[in-house]
């Protein structure tokens, strides 16, 4: 018989959801870029749907957090929103 030490380890709660959120926007990330690099309508199509669930998934686990009191958001002020939709749509023209 091994001689091996076993050691429990235990999460709280806190430790496992936040390891489930940074694991569900690694999985969202590489579900995008399969999709993106993918040529398959089909497959296209499945990744698509297994996106989803994911961030389905990654929704109701920030839910989770933010109830909690371990995930905070800052709200944004419209001027904010606005300077950040300005930003973006000039990129964008810049590609045109």
């Amino acid at each position: 018989m091994s001689n091996l030490i076993y050691h429990e380890i235990f999460l709280s709660e806190r430790e496992i959801l936040s390891d489930l959120f940074i694991s569900e926007k690694q999985i969202t990330s590489a579900y995008s870029i399969g999709i993106t690099e993918s040529t398959c309508c089909k497959l296209r199509k499945t990744l698509n749907q297994c996106l989803n669930n994911v961030q389905i998934c990654q929704y109701n686990i920030l839910n989770a957090m933010k109830q909690r009191g371990w995930y905070k958001i800052k709200e944004a002020h419209l001027k904010d929103i606005e300077n950040t939709k300005k930003k973006y749509l000039n990129i964008l023209y810049d590609l045109y």
